[in-house]
């Protein structure tokens, strides 16, 4: 039905107001995030009738966030120190626009900052759990401790600060080599160093507190046991304020590079009802020892014998919470506001099914054949979400045309897949990757693919240290087997492999065509027949039946050879005819490094929007550039 733009407003207007009273939530609700999770923030309000204010830096003016928002008020510069973590600003927001509500579910500093600050403002509600949970469960000395006295099972270890790299030794020795040697305010792998022996102790010790002194502003280490090729499986809490506490089930995250989670999916391969009863107990023993009251995460590391440790506490909605969402039907965000209102929880652990099975793949703006993912930057000069795939979800903050830049971190989406079983759920990512449509930056699209094809992760065997056990001189690529009557050709691509093949640019009466295939460092004679509606494609004696509508204005391409379907994506085509296409997740030439830009210590890979020769470069090494500077000329 289409209502006209009075009506619409009128319509709108009734609907906030008969859901408002409903529920009888917030009214107004400011928003301390960007990118992605404010989007989903966004959604699950407009569901409720609460109305959204935004927050974004001066470059983030345009982003799809604050476009989705009722309200957006600038608060600084691009550098988050000076706008997403900009204290003053945001309280000045809250005062302004008078919301009744602020939520931050990814900045950890940012969260416990403002809750302090909002304790003292009357009217004003937090949507997480209190400053004590939150500075407990921050500290992850404070936090093992806490655990052990709710009968947690935690790594054995030291449960005290470690003075130096001599007394580091000797704990070392005490618990027995190899340990992990981290740092107690860390998160998101920095701090964190394992050592096998006194030697790489003493390194450990000295790199990780001058790492965890840099990124969190205190040095304190702390080491225990390091349980050798574990599985990374977290349990999904949710509390109230009136002493009720869940366990939503798990999340495996073990799929991983540098200590930060890349595929994740729920349930687990891994564990068996007994297992699953006792980590979602413990974990919920831990969060009613802390008081906690909203959603949180309890992360345990597993061994091969299902026995499971304590490794933290994250209290704020993960990154990897739609998978939990999919198999239980809870919408987590609104259960998180119903519960800083003081509701008591509307579910009982009975309640919380396992229904079908959930995965998730974090796309990036990286090059993942660089350390499995170094971060691109530039514009997204053309971006399609497969959402016609049938049971995908896109959480997503960027659209066709913004920038990827140096200053946020550079995750394009989380894409997820569900399905009545694990195999489906697997099948369908891989449609969803291969009509995922990314230009103007490098993406990890290749990787992704190949972890979830992979025989050991299909077969669910797998632990924290698969990509390097799978991949151990790094991820290559998508390696290509041509199989023919007279020999077997396997190419395996360093660098995103290319694929040129020669298509007339002005409609043909002609059925037959000799073509050319480059793959690799190859080129191969490929001969074609027109036969009906299909084409017979030759290669070397081997026949093929291909069919498809052949749109090449699309970005994508249907095929189906000899009755199996295939996506293809068409990247470019020149006036020669010679037509560049991805396959499989593999990138071409368009997406190849140009140069790398160092800012925020951190290596940002630049990269060709489209296929060209280099025309002059305009900068040397070691040289400090600004924004808008012309760098490289491409033709």
């Amino acid at each position: 039905m289409h209502v006209s733009g009075g009506r619409k407003a009128c319509v709108s207007f009734i609907s906030r107001f008969l859901l408002f009273f409903s529920l009888q939530t917030f009214e107004k609700l400011l928003i301390a995030n960007r990118g992605e999770i404010a989007c989903r923030v966004i959604k699950t309000c407009k569901k409720m009738g609460i109305r959204t204010v935004a927050i974004h830096s001066d470059v983030d003016a345009n982003a799809v966030h604050v476009k989705m928002a009722d309200e957006a008020v600038c608060v600084g510069p691009a550098p988050t120190s000076k706008s997403y973590l900009n204290m003053d600003a945001i309280m000045e927001v809250i005062k302004k626009t008078r919301a009744q509500a602020v939520t931050d579910f990814y900045f950890c500093f940012l969260k416990l900052y403002l809750h302090c600050l909002l304790q003292a403002s009357e009217g004003v509600t937090f949507i997480g759990p209190d400053t004590h949970a939150i500075q407990a469960m921050g500290d992850k000395i404070e936090s093992k401790l806490l655990a052990k006295n709710a009968k947690v099972n935690t790594i054995p270890g030291f449960d005290g600060v470690v003075k130096d790299a001599d007394e580091a030794v000797r704990i070392a020795r005490e618990i027995g080599y190899p340990v992990m040697i981290k740092a107690s305010a860390g998160g998101g792998g920095k701090g964190m160093r394992i050592a096998w022996d006194d030697e790489e102790t003493r390194e450990g010790f000295r790199f990780s507190s001058q790492e965890a002194a840099s990124s969190f502003g205190d040095d304190r280490l702390l080491i225990e046991k390091f349980i050798d090729n574990p599985r990374h499986i977290e349990i999904q809490v949710l509390a109230d304020k009136h002493g009720n506490a869940l366990w939503l089930n798990e999340r495996e995250c073990s799929i991983q590079r540098r200590n930060q989670k890349v595929v994740e999916e729920a349930p687990s391969t891994f564990l068996d009802p007994e297992t699953r009863r006792a980590m979602g107990e413990q974990a919920v023993a831990l969060a009613k020892a802390v008081k906690y009251s909203s959603a949180g995460t309890v992360e345990f590391l597993v061994d091969s014998s299902k026995n499971f440790y304590f490794l933290e506490m994250n209290t704020r909605l993960q990154v990897e919470h739609p998978v939990t969402e999919c198999i239980t039907g809870l919408d987590l965000v609104q259960e998180m506001i119903r519960v800083a209102k003081g509701y008591p929880l509307r579910h009982k652990q009975a309640d919380i099914p396992i229904n079908g099975w959930a995965v998730e793949c974090r796309v990036y703006a990286e090059d993942p054949y660089k350390s499995f993912g170094l971060p691109s930057i530039g514009k997204l000069s053309q971006y399609q979400e497969p959402l016609h795939v049938p049971s995908v979800r896109v959480d997503s903050g960027i659209q066709q045309g913004s920038d990827i830049s140096i200053y946020y971190d550079p995750m394009i989406s989380k894409l997820i897949t569900y399905g009545s079983n694990r195999a489906e759920a697997l099948k369908r990512m891989e449609e969803a990757l291969d009509n995922y449509v990314i230009r103007g930056v490098a993406h990890n699209i290749s990787l992704l693919r190949e972890v979830i094809v992979h025989p050991r992760f299909v077969q669910g065997d797998i632990s924290t240290k698969f990509l390097p056990e799978v991949y151990p001189d790094g991820f290559k690529g998508k390696r290509f087997w041509l199989k023919w009557e007279k020999h077997e050709i396997s190419v395996k691509n360093s660098s995103p492999v290319c694929f040129f093949f020669r298509i007339p640019v002005a409609k043909s009466k002609r059925s037959s065509w000799e073509l050319s295939v480059r793959l690799g460092d190859g080129i191969y004679p490929v001969a074609v027949s027109k036969d009906g509606s299909s084409f017979s494609v030759e290669v070397d004696g081997m026949k093929l039946n291909v069919t498809s509508e052949w749109n090449l204005a699309s970005p994508l391409l249907s095929v189906t050879v000899d009755g199996t379907q295939r996506t293809i994506q068409r990247l470019s085509r020149n006036a020669s005819g010679d037509t560049n296409i991805q396959f499989l997740g593999t990138v071409v030439s368009e997406g190849q490094e140009i140069c790398v830009i160092e800012a925020m210590k951190m290596q940002n890979s630049m990269i060709a929007a489209k296929t060209g020769k280099v025309k002059a470069v305009h900068c040397k090494a070691g040289d400090t550039v600004g924004e808008g500077d012309l760098l490289v000329e491409l033709e």
